[in-house]
């Protein structure tokens, strides 16, 4: 097995195309076509999760936080992130992220969350437009079948939880083959061909693209495809950043609070006043999530989970909802259980290992 193969099977679920402009996801250490003996997970990469992976065979590390958000310019051991490829360089240990990708897909760090707390009837918090396309191409009548079905087959006609979606229009359709030509139909410097056409249109998704203009080209009898991809500004419920649920039971604040604090293995919740009402509805953001606070008061949230919030941010609830800060790592601590998933499914006889490390940088004192 090889490094690539870790990697595509992750970004099959984790495309990289959706993640935040901020963000580094991918293979940061390592060469693409390794051999690998075995995948330690891990939210971050440190020196400990290095040795821990020399100790136990792994030569391949998948993190949810990248190691390198920014450029380095040298490479001489001055900090941690310096260090980390150096070891890794040494030792032959590939080293790949899969961050803000994984987080804006609805089954990926916020479902791990709700899954957790049992909630119910979810969606997308904030869906993430500009994300679709719409491709619109031609095809002769006793072809056409054969052109959708190898769309869908790529990636294309996928809309919420309906498959093999597409529109398609009969028409009458017009080439004169020039001399260079190689035609399907007529002869090259020939006369007009007239013929009857499908014009297909299917939803694109943008990770899915090259695929399926790949799979057009290939599957299509014309020497010349005629076809035209238009972005839409359409949002895309299935991707996005948060999530929002229903609790099976409405409870009360006091006893939310505790539920929480249990079901995510904190150790202490920061939060606003308590408004005196049940919690139902809960919207939830693994990481640092305070940019979505208006989207869950205009979505109606009782609760927004969360972490990373500032002291003057906390002022926004206004006695609208109630903030919830678990902790950054705290919020993402069952993220690895989200790769170990992933590939065991795929590799289910390989060693996929869970990093014993606790890499959270912050802690309490009581």
């Amino acid at each position: 097995m090889l490094v690539n193969d870790i990697i595509q099977t992750i970004e099959k679920i984790a495309p990289p195309s959706y993640q935040e402009s901020y963000d580094n996801c991918g293979l940061q250490v390592g060469n693409p076509i390794s051999e690998v003996t075995g995948v330690l997970i891990c939210l971050d990469v440190t020196e400990e999760v290095v040795d821990e992976a020399i100790a136990r065979g792994c030569n391949m590390i998948v993190a949810h936080h990248p190691l390198i958000f920014s450029g380095l310019k040298r490479i001489s051991g001055r900090n941690y992130v310096e260090r980390v490829v150096i070891k890794s360089i040494k030792n032959d240990i590939s080293i790949f992220a899969a961050h803000t990708s994984l987080d804006n897909m609805s089954a990926g760090v916020n479902a791990a969350i709700a899954a957790r707390l049992g909630l119910v009837n979810t969606s997308v918090l904030a869906p993430k437009p500009s994300t679709l396309s719409k491709l619109y191409t031609y095809a002769p009548t006793n072809v056409a079948d054969q052109v959708r079905d190898a769309l869908f087959a790529a990636g294309a006609g996928h809309i919420s939880n309906y498959l093999e979606c597409s529109f398609n229009t009969s028409g009458t359709g017009t080439f004169r083959p020039g001399d260079d030509s190689n035609p399907t139909i007529g002869t090259p410097g020939g006369e007009r061909e007239t013929l009857e056409e499908v014009k297909i249109e299917v939803l694109v998704p943008k990770h899915a693209e090259g695929k399926v203009l790949c799979a057009l080209f290939t599957n299509h009898t014309y020497e010349e495809v005629a076809y035209e991809i238009v972005p839409l500004s359409n949002t895309n419920h299935q991707i996005g950043a948060g999530l929002i649920g229903h609790l099976p039971s409405p409870m009360p604040e006091t006893d939310f609070l505790p539920f929480l604090k249990e079901s995510m293995k904190t150790d202490c919740i920061r939060h606003t006043s308590l408004l005196g009402k049940k919690v139902e509805k809960v919207a939830i953001c693994g990481g640092s999530g305070s940019f979505l606070l208006r989207d869950a008061i205009n979505a109606g949230a009782d609760v927004f989970i969360t972490g990373d919030f500032k002291y003057h941010q906390f002022f926004d609830a206004e006695n609208k909802i109630v903030i919830t800060d678990i902790g950054h790592y705290e919020s993402e601590q069952f993220t690895s259980g989200i790769f170990e998933t992933i590939l065991k499914k795929k590799f289910p006889t390989f060693a996929i290992l869970l990093s014993n490390i606790n890499t959270n940088p912050v802690k309490y004192y009581y």
